[in-house]
């Protein structure tokens, strides 16, 4: 290991998945405490997750619909995730701080637009 890579790298094993897991967990429950849109389309996939069981004709369309939704909570994810790491580095108005944060906010409108898509599909049949 050199001395650029994190200490944490030398777990392995059960040791390994425990850490991963606690640290999984702290996200998940920063992302509730800090981020707004987070917290909405959390909410958003509390309706829409038990819905695509009811509405889904077999478990393919089940399938797409719940992992739409689930798609867009996994972009918001790594969306905060980009944003928390440019704001760490610098609050100042940047180009590329800018570029990364607007890419980041194009994904998750994907993600959106995607799920939208594949319920509107669905549900029109």
């Amino acid at each position: 290991m050199t001395a650029r890579e994190s200490p944490y790298k030398g777990e392995t094993g059960l040791r390994r998945l425990i850490s991963a897991a606690r640290n999984s967990v702290a996200g998940f429950a920063e992302a509730l405490r800090c981020e707004d849109a987070f917290r909405q389309e959390l909410i958003l996939a509390a309706i829409l997750l038990p819905l695509a069981v009811l509405v889904g004709r077999n478990g393919f369309e089940r399938a797409l619909l719940a992992g739409s939704v689930l798609l867009v909570l996994i972009v918001e994810l790594l969306n905060s995730a980009v944003e928390a790491t440019v704001d760490r580095i610098s609050f100042d108005n940047h180009r590329l701080a800018k570029r990364a944060k607007d890419i980041g906010s194009a994904a998750v409108m994907l993600a959106l637009a995607n799920a939208g898509l594949i319920w509107l599909l669905i549900l029109v049949r």
